[in-house]
């Protein structure tokens, strides 16, 4: 096995109907990015502190989003422009469960994630009766404003926490596609720190830290708008797309991708 492979199962295993207690739909986020290299060296020594989602034996969960939003790109242009109070509309599949969701994240003036959900028959470009309602109720927008934007796929990693209300997911192998163009950022991952409320105890906020790692805002549908600007065809994803509150990300991960620190 790999390093992260054996790394992995030193993890004692939780399932996901064990996983209702910590399901966190109101929440603090805390972001990192780091190089995938590093991910078995973070990863080890917190398994006394955190159990590992397992699904019919697979610890590395594959997951696909389509991400919607205008033809103005209204939601990405409001998460570029700093906006205190934003929502994203995606429908997402998690793959080993063959389950999909509607789903609306509102990220809130008092910097809480409140995230509702509906299931949903299946993974799809076009929102099915059942989600456009489910949109209507939950945003104030007309579903038939809004359309597939971005598809994106990885595999996460989840921990729980054995003493408080904390999950921790890690996205790796990262790609976006959009109009036919994929790219992929497999040197990256992306760590997020869900919580009850912000507690910077935790171990993982702790191991972080202990690499000399700083939290960063990140969202994988703007990031992957970025990173496929020069690949895109689409009148909405040409010049006129706004990034430059977006570049110093865009070098972390150059930086990452090119070996050199963070």
């Amino acid at each position: 096995m790999d390093l992260l492979s054996d790394t992995l199962e030193k993890y004692n295993a939780v399932s996901l109907s064990e996983m209702d207690t910590v399901k966190l739909m109101n929440r603090t986020e805390t972001k990192y990015v780091f190089a995938a290299s590093q991910l078995p060296h973070i990863l080890e020594g917190l398994s006394s502190d955190y159990h590992m989602l397992e699904i019919d034996g697979i610890r590395r969960s594959a997951y696909t989003t389509v991400y919607f939003d205008t033809e103005e790109l209204k939601f990405y242009h409001e998460h570029h422009n700093g906006k205190l109070s934003r929502q994203k509309i995606r429908i997402r599949k998690y793959m080993d469960s063959d389950q999909a969701f509607i789903e609306v994240k509102t990220k809130n003036s008092k910097g809480r994630t409140i995230k509702k959900r509906e299931k949903e028959a299946a993974l799809s470009a076009i929102l099915s009766e059942n989600a456009a309602a489910f949109v209507t109720k939950h945003v104030e927008i007309d579903p038939k404003a809004i359309s597939a934007k971005l598809w994106n796929s990885y595999r996460r990693i989840t921990l729980v926490n054995l003493r408080s209300k904390e999950r921790v997911t890690l996205d790796l192998d990262l790609e976006f596609i959009h109009e036919g163009e994929k790219v992929k950022v497999h040197e990256i991952v992306i760590g997020e720190v869900k919580q009850e409320k912000y507690n910077v105890n935790s171990s993982f906020i702790q191991q972080m830290r202990s690499f000399h790692i700083r939290s960063m805002s990140m969202s994988k549908y703007c990031l992957g708008s970025v990173l496929l600007k020069k690949e895109m065809n689409s009148k909405a994803f040409k010049e006129g797309l706004k990034y430059n509150k977006f570049k110093e990300k865009v070098l972390t991960i150059d930086k990452i991708k090119n070996g050199s620190s963070q």
